[in-house]
C-alpha cells in the first residue's frame, strides 16, 4: 500500500514536481555549505571581491553603519543609495513606511564586513546568494510585513527571469520563503553579525591567538633563489627591486614579478663563499646611491681573498651607459678592504641614512667570545672590525674614494678610526632606517640593527652616534665577560630587546613598517631569527619607551583565505626588505648554502583590514629592458585553493509552460514568458544534465518551439487589503525587458543568457568518451632545511614542487568535479531555479569556446578521427596552437589523458595534421612536461601568446 506522501506524488503536476525538486535540491545545496564552514570553523571579515574590509577615506552618506570598517567606499555607497531608491519607487507611503527599513537593511549587506559570508561567497565552489543570509527571526518578520519585495530586490538584481517560475510561490509561503533568504548559521547571519560581542570586540585589528601570537599571512613573490641575502629597491619611481644572491649575482625584478634575465651584477668570479650551509662568506649587501637617477652608483659588500688573506671588501660601481638595469663591471672601484681574522662574524651590512651617508657594519672578526687583543676587537677603536662606520661618497670621482663626515663622533680622538661612528657590536645583521609615520613622521631616522649574540641572547638595538653597545662586556642586559662588564661605563647602550636562545640563535634584523596597505601594522618593528624560523615583532609604547614583544605566527586557513595568500614558509629568515612603497618582505630558505635553489621572498600581508581602495594605487615608471623577462609562477600552494571541491546540485530541465497569473492584492506580477532558446552559447558552464547532451546533439537537433505566453490585465485593486505598495501590473515584458547582460555589484560581471540548447565546440573532432585519468602523485622536491625538527609555533611548510594544480578535461559533467585555477569559477546554466554565482574572471571567450576553461584542450583532426589531430588550448577565452620544437611524448601525455586517453602514442611536429589558419593564434611555446602535470598550463613554458615559430611548427598528438 502507498504511503500518503507517495500518493500526493503521483498526482502531482510536472510543473509542481519540478518546483518541488528545485527547492529540495536548493536545500541540499545550502547543507553542503554547512558542512563546508563546519569543517573550516569560524568565518572572519571578508569582502565580496575577497579582500579584507577597510575604512573608508569618507564617510558613507547611505549605509552609514558601515562607516568605521566595512567593504564600501562613498562610490560604492552612491550605487546603493540609488538601487534603493529605484526600488522604491515602487511604494506608496505607508509602504515606504514599512519595508524602507528591510530593504535598506538588506542593501547595505554588501558594505557589511562578513559580506562575502553573508552571501556565501567565502568558498568559491559554491553559488553565492544573490540576496545576504538573514536570520530566522528576522527573515519570518520580514515576510510578514514586506514579503512582496522580495521580486522588487531580484528585479533590481537584473535576475527576476530566473526566478519568476518560483518567486510567486515561495514569497506566498512564510516557510519557502526563509528557505530561500535564512542563513542557518545563527551568529554570522544578519542581524546577529553585527550584535555578536565575540566577533566585533576586535574587528578590524590583528587578530591574535589564544597565546597572543599576532596571525597574519604571506604572498609568495620570488621563489629559486640561491640563498637571498638582501633585497633593495632605487627609489625612483619605477618599484623595481634589486635581490641579491650569496653566491654574488644581483637580478632585477619588475613590479609584476617577472625578472630580467640578465642579472644587474655578476661577481661569483670573485666572491669567496663555499656550497657549506652556514657558510657566512660571500656576497652580503648591496646599497645604491640615494640619488641613483643622477649619481648612477651602486656600493657592495662582499668576501674576498687576496694571497690566502680572507678580506671584506667594500667597492663601488658605476651604472651601465647602455643598459639602466646592468652595472657597468668594469667600473669597479673599492671603497675599503678589511682583513677578516676568521671566516665567520663577517657583518654585512650597507645603507645610506638620511643624512645622505654610507653606514657600514663590520663584525667582530670571528672565532667565539671575541678573543682578540686584551678587550676585544670591538672596544678596540683603533681597528675597524666590531664597530658601525659612517663614510661620504659624495662628489669621489676625482678624489679618495670616500671622506670622513665633519660631525663623525671620533674625528678628533687620538688612535681612533675616524670612520667609527658607533662601537662595541659583535655581528649586526641587518639594520634598516625607520621611514616614520606617514602622518606625524615621528621616527623618522631611526637605525634599527639586529644583533646576532654569542650563546645566550640575542638583540634589537637603536645605532645612536659614539654609541657603545657593550659587547664583549655584555651580550643582551646580562653580562658576558664579567670582569669587564664590572668596569664597563654606565653609558653603554643598551638593547630595546634581547631574547634567549630558547626562541632562536641568530637574529635576522628587520624593519619598521611604513607602509600604506596595511593600516594596523604602522610602527610594527618587524624581525626574525634565522635558526629557528620565529617571525616577531615590537611595537613602541611612545609615552613609556618601552616596547611590547608579539610574536608573530601564520593565520590559520579561514585567515588566509584570500587570493594569493599563503601561510608558510621556509624556515631559515636570511633577511628582511621593504619596497618602494613602504612594503614588507623577508628572504628565506629551506637549505642554507650558496648554490641551492631553495630561497624565496615573501611579502607580509595583514588580513584584518587593508587601507581603502585607491588610496595606494601606485603607477610605476617603465623601464627599459635588454633581453627577456622570465615570467614568475608562484610554487606555494595558495590558502584559498586548499578548500574541498564540491558539486553544484543538479537540476531538472524545465520544460515550456504557459504563464499563468498571480494576483497579489495591489502589487500584480505576471509569470514572464520562459526565455526563448537560441544557439549562442551562455557565458556559465552548462549543468551536468544539458552539458552531457552539448557534447552529442548535433544542430539541426537544437529547434525548440517557444511556449505561447499569455499576459493578464489585473483585478480591480479595490476588493484586497490595502498593503502600503503603489498598484502596479508588472508583465512578462517588464520583467524580461533587456537581454543585454546587466552590470551588477560584488566585483563581478552577471552575465544571463536564454536557456539554450548547447553546440559542440568547433572543432573538426569531438572530445573522446570521458575516462578517468590515473592520479599520480607530485613530485616532492626535498630540502636539507626541511629535516630540522620543526618547533609547535612553526607551521608545516609546503615544499615548493608539491603545488598540484587540478586535472582539467573538457567534458563538462567533469568539469563540475574539478577544482578551478587560474581565478575562475564554476557556473551553472540558467536552465534551473537556483542561485547563481556570478563569474569573477574578465574573458568573454569566443562563441566557440564560451564555458570552457583556462587549460582545456582539443584534437583537431581534417580526418574527424578524436584520437589524433592537431593540439589546441583553450587560454583567455580563445582556442590556440601550441607551436614548439621542445615538445615531447611527456607532453603529448598530458594532451591525452585530459581527453581520457592513458598515453600518447606518438607526437607530430611540422603541422603534421595541418597548419592552423591565421586567425588562430600561437599561444604556448616552449613546452617541457614532467608527465605528471594535468594541464600544459602547469608545465614549464614560455609566457602566454609569446612564442618564436609559427603555424609551419604546429604539434600534433596521437593518443591511444
Amino acid at each position: 500500500m502507498k504511503t500518503p506522501w507517495a500518493q500526493r506524488q503521483l498526482i502531482m503536476t510536472p510543473r509542481i514536481q519540478e518546483l518541488h525538486f528545485t527547492l529540495i535540491a536548493h536545500r541540499i545545496l545550502h547543507m553542503l555549505i554547512l558542512l563546508l564552514l563546519a569543517r573550516w570553523g569560524y568565518s572572519h571579515p571578508q569582502c565580496l571581491d575577497y579582500k579584507p574590509p577597510f575604512q573608508p577615506q569618507q564617510p558613507l552618506v547611505f549605509c552609514k553603519e558601515y562607516s568605521k570598517f566595512g567593504c564600501c567606499d562613498l562610490q560604492k555607497d552612491e550605487e546603493i543609495r540609488i538601487r534603493f531608491y529605484t526600488i522604491m519607487e515602487n511604494f506608496d507611503h505607508s509602504g515606504y513606511v514599512t519595508c524602507s527599513r528591510y530593504i535598506h537593511s538588506i542593501l547595505c549587506q554588501e558594505c557589511s564586513p562578513y559580506a562575502a559570508h553573508l552571501y556565501d561567497a567565502e568558498d568559491a565552489n559554491t553559488p553565492m546568494r544573490i540576496l545576504p543570509g538573514l536570520c530566522g527571526n528576522y527573515c519570518a518578520d520580514y515576510w510578514h510585513r514586506c514579503r512582496y519585495t522580495m521580486s522588487l530586490l531580484l528585479e533590481d538584481l537584473g535576475v527576476l527571469h530566473q526566478y519568476a517560475n518560483i518567486t510567486m510561490a515561495i514569497e506566498e509561503d512564510r516557510k519557502r520563503f526563509c528557505d530561500f533568504l535564512e542563513l542557518k548559521d545563527k551568529q554570522y547571519c544578519y542581524p546577529n553579525v553585527l550584535t555578536s560581542a565575540e566577533l566585533n570586540a576586535n574587528l578590524g585589528f590583528v587578530r591574535e591567538n589564544p597565546k597572543g601570537c599576532l596571525e597574519l599571512c604571506l604572498q609568495e613573490v620570488a621563489n629559486g633563489l640561491r640563498n637571498p641575502v638582501a633585497m633593495i629597491h632605487a627609489d625612483d619611481g619605477t618599484h623595481r627591486f634589486f635581490v641579491a644572491e650569496q653566491l654574488g649575482y644581483v637580478w632585477v625584478y619588475l613590479p609584476n614579478g617577472s625578472r630580467i634575465d640578465r642579472p644587474f651584477l655578476n661577481l661569483t668570479h670573485a666572491v669567496l663563499t663555499s656550497p657549506w650551509a652556514g657558510d657566512e662568506r660571500g656576497f652580503l649587501c648591496i646599497a645604491l646611491h640615494p640619488r641613483f637617477t643622477t649619481v648612477r652608483k651602486a656600493y657592495v659588500y662582499y668576501s674576498v681573498s687576496v694571497n690566502k688573506e680572507e678580506r671584506i671588501r667594500i667597492s663601488e660601481f658605476t651604472l651601465s651607459p647602455h643598459d639602466d638595469n646592468q652595472l657597468d663591471h668594469s667600473s669597479e672601484r673599492t671603497i675599503l678592504e678589511v682583513t677578516e681574522p676568521a671566516s665567520n662574524h663577517n657583518g654585512g651590512q650597507l645603507l645610506f641614512g638620511h643624512d645622505g651617508y654610507l653606514y657600514i657594519f663590520i663584525g667582530d672578526g670571528g672565532r667565539a667570545g671575541d678573543p682578540f687583543g686584551k678587550f676585544g676587537n670591538s672596544q678596540n677603536k683603533s681597528t675597524l672590525l666590531g664597530k658601525a662606520l659612517r663614510v661620504d661618497v659624495e662628489d669621489n670621482d676625482d678624489a679618495p674614494p670616500y671622506s670622513i663626515p665633519w660631525d663623525n663622533p671620533f674625528l678628533w680622538e687620538k688612535e681612533t678610526r675616524p670612520e667609527i661612528y658607533a662601537y662595541g657590536v659583535r655581528n649586526m645583521w641587518r639594520c634598516s632606517i625607520d621611514r616614520g609615520d606617514p602622518v606625524t613622521g615621528g621616527g623618522r631616522g631611526r637605525m634599527f640593527c639586529g644583533d646576532v649574540g654569542q650563546n645566550k641572547y640575542e638583540e634589537v638595538d637603536i645605532i645612536v652616534k659614539g654609541g657603545n653597545y657593550g659587547w664583549r662586556a655584555k651580550e643582551g642586559f646580562s653580562c658576558y665577560d664579567r670582569k669587564l662588564c664590572q668596569n664597563s661605563s654606565l653609558d653603554d647602550i643598551l638593547p630595546i630587546f634581547a631574547y634567549p636562545h630558547k626562541l632562536g640563535k641568530s637574529v635576522t634584523g628587520g624593519y619598521v613598517y611604513r607602509g600604506c596597505e596595511m593600516p594596523n601594522l604602522n610602527g610594527l618593528y618587524i624581525f626574525g631569527d634565522f635558526m629557528s624560523g620565529r617571525l616577531m615583532s615590537l611595537k613602541e609604547n611612545v609615552t613609556t619607551g618601552e616596547w611590547k614583544y608579539n610574536e608573530i605566527c601564520m593565520g590559520r586557513d579561514q585567515i588566509c583565505r584570500f587570493p594569493k595568500l599563503i601561510n608558510s614558509f621556509y624556515k631559515y629568515i636570511i633577511s628582511f626588505a621593504e619596497d618602494e612603497a613602504g612594503e614588507l618582505y623577508f628572504l628565506a630558505t629551506g637549505a642554507p648554502s650558496a648554490t641551492t635553489r631553495a630561497g624565496f621572498i615573501y611579502k607580509i600581508v595583514d588580513p584584518s583590514r587593508r587601507a581603502p581602495p585607491g588610496k595606494c594605487s601606485i603607477k610605476p615608471l617603465p623601464v627599459k629592458i635588454k633581453g627577456k623577462l622570465i615570467p614568475f609562477r608562484p610554487k606555494a600552494e595558495f590558502v584559498i585553493n586548499k578548500k574541498p571541491t564540491t558539486t553544484a546540485a543538479p537540476t531538472t530541465t524545465r520544460k515550456p509552460t504557459t504563464a499563468t497569473k498571480m494576483p497579489r492584492k495591489t502589487h500584480i506580477i505576471v509569470k514572464p514568458p520562459m526565455p526563448k532558446r537560441d544557439k549562442t552559447p551562455p557565458s556559465s558552464l552548462p549543468s551536468p544534465t544539458t552539458a552531457t547532451s552539448k557534447m552529442r546533439q548535433t544542430p539541426t537537433s537544437a529547434t525548440i518551439t517557444k511556449a505561447p505566453t499569455t499576459v493578464q490585465k489585473a483585478t480591480t485593486p479595490a476588493t484586497t487589503t490595502h498593503t502600503g505598495y503603489r498598484t502596479t501590473i508588472t508583465t512578462a515584458s517588464r520583467v524580461a525587458q533587456t537581454t543585454t547582460p546587466p552590470t551588477r555589484t560584488h566585483g563581478r560581471t552577471f552575465k544571463y543568457s536564454p536557456s539554450t540548447t548547447f553546440q559542440p565546440p568547433a572543432s573538426s573532432t569531438p572530445p573522446s568518451a570521458p575516462t578517468k585519468a590515473p592520479q599520480v602523485p607530485q613530485p616532492t622536491e626535498h630540502y636539507p632545511g626541511l629535516t630540522t625538527q620543526q618547533p609547535p609555533y612553526w607551521a608545516q611548510v609546503s615544499t615548493p614542487s608539491s603545488y598540484k594544480r587540478p586535472f582539467i578535461h573538457t567534458t563538462p559533467h567533469k568539469l563540475q568535479e574539478d577544482k578551478m585555477r587560474l581565478g575562475e569559477k564554476l557556473e551553472t546554466a540558467g536552465e534551473g531555479n537556483q542561485l547563481l554565482k556570478r563569474p569573477r574572471g574578465r574573458g568573454r571567450g569566443t562563441k566557440r569556446g564560451r564555458g570552457l576553461r583556462a587549460g582545456s584542450v582539443r584534437l583537431v583532426s581534417t580526418d574527424g578521427l578524436p584520437n589524433r589531430g592537431r593540439v589546441e588550448i583553450f587560454v583567455r577565452g580563445q582556442w590556440g596552437t601550441v607551436c614548439d620544437d621542445l615538445f615531447t611524448s611527456k607532453a603529448g601525455t598530458v594532451v591525452c589523458r585530459q581527453l581520457g586517453f592513458k598515453t600518447a602514442l606518438a607526437v607530430l611536429k611540422r603541422a603534421a595534421f595541418g597548419e592552423a589558419d591565421g586567425s588562430v593564434r600561437i599561444l604556448l611555446d616552449d613546452v617541457e612536461c614532467e608527465g605528471q602535470e594535468r594541464s600544459l598550463l602547469d608545465c614549464k613554458r614560455s609566457r602566454v601568446g609569446k612564442h618564436n615559430c609559427s603555424h609551419a611548427e604546429d604539434v600534433g598528438v596521437i593518443c591511444g
